[in-house]
């Protein structure tokens, strides 16, 4: 699935950059910090893909947090919706990818 092309960028947004880190103790570069590891698995939110496409990002922060991120991709650059800590099922389902 062609979804992101190099070189990456992202656009933050103030809301959901403040509503990441207060909710889930994320902060922006640990959400881009995914983007760049391996494993990164990359899958269509079809659910939610109404006004835009949205996409699932299950990957490693560089100090091996797992985390779930839903992004869309606007004028190139990645814009993360919401991140938070993988769930059991998405541990599972990343541990059984790697």
């Amino acid at each position: 699935m062609e979804i992101l092309s190099l070189p990456v960028e992202f656009e933050w947004d103030k809301y959901n950059t403040e509503k990441i880190e207060t909710k889930h103790k994320i902060n922006p570069a640990e959400c881009e910090e995914v983007f760049f590891n391996m494993l990164l698995m990359l899958m269509p939110d079809i659910k939610h893909s109404r006004a835009e496409a949205r996409y699932q990002a299950l990957g490693k922060t560089n100090t091996k947090r797992l985390l779930f991120i839903v992004f869309t991709v606007r004028n190139r650059k990645i814009r993360v919706i919401t991140a938070r800590g993988a769930s059991r099922k998405e541990r599972r389902m990343y541990n059984e990818a790697a």
